[in-house]
């Protein structure tokens, strides 16, 4: 060997000292971190996280790994299996990850997001929940048919309630239905729901003035079961209100179920959607609007609420805990619905029933002959 160390010198100079450029330790003192491990192990990657995703969507399919994604036990075959270079199957495998599996991945993560929350539109899927959206005459953009969809008579239906309502009928593959409704049991049939456009709160009052009536406006608070909403919606039609206002946040949205619950009323009644309550009942006060919580504490049976004749706001909390703090002290007046003693208390949906045929009565009592 010509002009370097001799063999076994351990990158050191024929003086005995160190190399240039070893830090003073020799090669086989350095302790290597090995082979780069492939784009799907790294922790934080894009790949990694995509193989996570379709990881955890496999088992919840029942443990079928999709084509080309890593196994548990995959690395450690490809390391210690035989006549494999090092790293050349994981990195084809990551290549994959990130070149071909990018969509399904995102499908699969979508997979934990509710659907109806938000702006986006709401996916309906099953074969009864669409055909029960289209009997209630849900707002809809399109419906997404699969293959063999003659033998159902629930199918045949729901196209022809579809094509009757103007509703447009896209014909799909099975991927493309799993695709679309998150994994959802779609039995082939899914419906997409058009996003409701809120009304803004002053519109419920100018609804009020053209129609020369004193204003009757329902707000809800922490009302989150969209099914209320519909119920309190068809009670607001059938006794004469104006709208629903609810806050934008923790509380029921207008999605397919509230649509059903309200049988067609969402149609005729509009949904006014606030950043904050309290604001928004301090803002009708100053309109002129009186504001009266449903409360069992309150002072006054709400069939003797004095203010049931003038313009007037209902507002309703939630089952479990009532009116937050900030809306009672916010109300004008607390009125009560007299129950039974062992009774805690009523559905939303139903205490606004109560209450708005309690102001009907109350102002057509008033109403001079």
């Amino acid at each position: 060997m010509s002009g370097g160390a001799p063999a076994g010198g351990g990158g050191r100079a024929k003086s005995g000292k160190p190399r240039v450029g070893t830090g003073g330790k020799g090669r086989k003192r350095l302790e290597g971190k090995g082979p780069t491990p492939p784009a799907h192990l790294r922790p934080g990657h894009p790949a990694q996280r995509r193989a996570e995703a379709a990881a955890r969507g496999a088992t919840a399919r029942g443990g079928t790994r999709p084509a080309g994604r890593p196994g548990p036990g995959d690395e450690a075959r490809n390391q210690a299996g035989g006549g494999t270079r090092p790293g050349s199957g994981s990195r084809s495998a990551s290549k994959m990850a990130e070149r071909g599996g990018g969509a399904r991945p995102r499908a699969e993560a979508a997979r934990g997001r509710a659907r109806g929350a938000g702006g986006a539109a709401e996916v309906v899927a099953g074969r009864n929940a669409v055909l029960e959206a289209l009997r209630a005459g849900v707002p809809a953009a399109a419906l997404y048919a699969g293959p063999r969809r003659d033998a159902d008579d629930r199918v045949r239906e729901a196209v022809d309630l579809a094509a009757a309502a103007g509703i447009p009928m896209v014909e799909t593959g099975r991927a493309e239905l799993d695709r679309l409704t998150g994994g959802s049991v779609h039995q082939g049939l899914a419906l997409k729901v058009r996003p409701y456009g809120y009304a803004a709160a002053e519109d419920l009052t100018q609804r009020a003035r053209t129609a020369g009536r004193p204003a009757l406006i329902v707000a809800l608070d922490g009302v989150t079961d969209p099914r209320n909403l519909g119920a309190v919606a068809r009670s607001v039609a059938a006794f004469g209100g104006h709208g629903v206002l609810v806050p934008a946040r923790r509380s029921a949205r207008v999605t397919a179920g509230a649509w059903k619950a309200s049988a067609g009323a969402l149609a005729r009644v509009p949904v006014a959607q606030v950043p904050n309550l309290a604001r928004a009942l301090a803002a009708y006060q100053q309109e002129g609007l009186f504001v009266a919580g449903l409360d069992a504490r309150g002072d006054a049976a709400v069939a003797d609420l004095a203010v049931a004749d003038a313009p007037l706001v209902l507002v309703v909390g939630s089952e479990g805990r009532g009116l937050s703090r900030l809306v009672a002290e916010r109300c004008d007046v607390l009125a009560r619905i007299p129950m039974a003693a062992d009774t805690e208390s009523l559905n939303a949906g139903v205490a606004v029933g109560i209450a708005l045929h309690a102001v009907a009565a109350a102002r057509a009592a008033r109403r001079p002959s």
